[in-house]
């Protein structure tokens, strides 16, 4: 954890230090991992999030494979933020917000300020690729990237055949910096298992376009208890403090059956 400088301020983490940290709450070398990171919780680092993202992948090693969430909801006409943004309008004014409306390309729309300054930085890394879903993109850079990103259908933004689903099959580890179980993405893949999905309508824009397809009806509001349950049964969950913040690494696999075994059990 950081030390305390002279004034009482918290001293940045170094690059060196970073990598020491992931080391030890269990980041393995060529291990595929997903992060998701609070960089406020996580406190001042030199180097800002370039520094995070190198000090992961001197961990993660030439065999390793670094993975973020990159998803634009901004480019949707049926997302919460497209709703809490529209709300109030009259027709014409919402007519034109759809004018207006940023189109998606894989290649160079930044991730959603809400998906957070490092999944932003992984996506920007020389070399990384990104999959090409107009709502529920994700990042990747190593050598499995092409294998996480290069299928992503439409009709399973956050399911198993989606680079979250690629994520379970290659047992990714899941690194949660300052982030709660609340959000952690991967509970979709359980819910998916949950008989009878409502499936819904999602509309996005994209490079050619309008888009509009129905796949799953997610959301999120249940993850906190989730993450209750799957913590305390969890035999692969290390914790440390990293920085400032509060942070868990996991078997994703782990934590999809464990969710999965919660929900069933809550519906019996």
């Amino acid at each position: 954890m950081l030390t305390e400088s002279r004034a009482g301020s918290v001293a940045a983490a170094s690059l060196a230090l970073l990598a020491r940290e992931f080391t030890e709450i269990g980041v393995r070398a060529g291990a595929v991992l997903h992060v998701q990171a609070s960089l406020r919780a996580l406190g001042p680092v030199s180097g800002g999030a370039a520094t995070v993202v190198d000090a992961l992948l001197d961990v993660l090693g030439p065999e390793g494979t670094l993975v973020a969430y990159t998803a634009t909801p901004e480019n949707s006409a049926t997302s919460r933020i497209h709703r809490a943004e529209t709300a109030g309008l009259s027709p014409e004014r919402v007519a034109a917000h759809l004018q207006e409306m940023p189109r998606f390309d894989p290649d160079t729309t930044p991730c959603s300020p809400t998906m957070g300054t490092l999944s932003e930085t992984i996506r920007t890394h020389p070399g990384a690729l990104r999959s090409d879903h107009p709502q529920t993109s994700w990042a990747a850079f190593g050598p499995r990237a092409r294998t996480i990103t290069s299928v992503h259908p439409l009709e399973s933004h956050l399911g198993p055949e989606s680079p979250l689903g690629r994520l379970y099959d290659l047992d990714a580890q899941v690194l949660m910096i300052g982030v709660p179980m609340a959000r952690f993405t991967g509970f979709h893949l359980a819910d998916l298992r949950m008989p009878d999905v409502p499936q819904r309508e999602y509309r996005c824009v994209g490079t050619e376009g309008w888009t509009t397809f129905k796949a799953p009806d997610l959301d999120d509001l249940h993850f906190a208890d989730l993450g209750t349950q799957v913590l305390a049964a969890s035999t692969t969950l290390t914790t440390r403090s990293i920085g400032t913040a509060r942070c868990r690494l996991i078997s994703l696999r782990e934590a999809v059956d464990l969710a999965e075994q919660t929900l069933r059990r809550s519906r019996s």
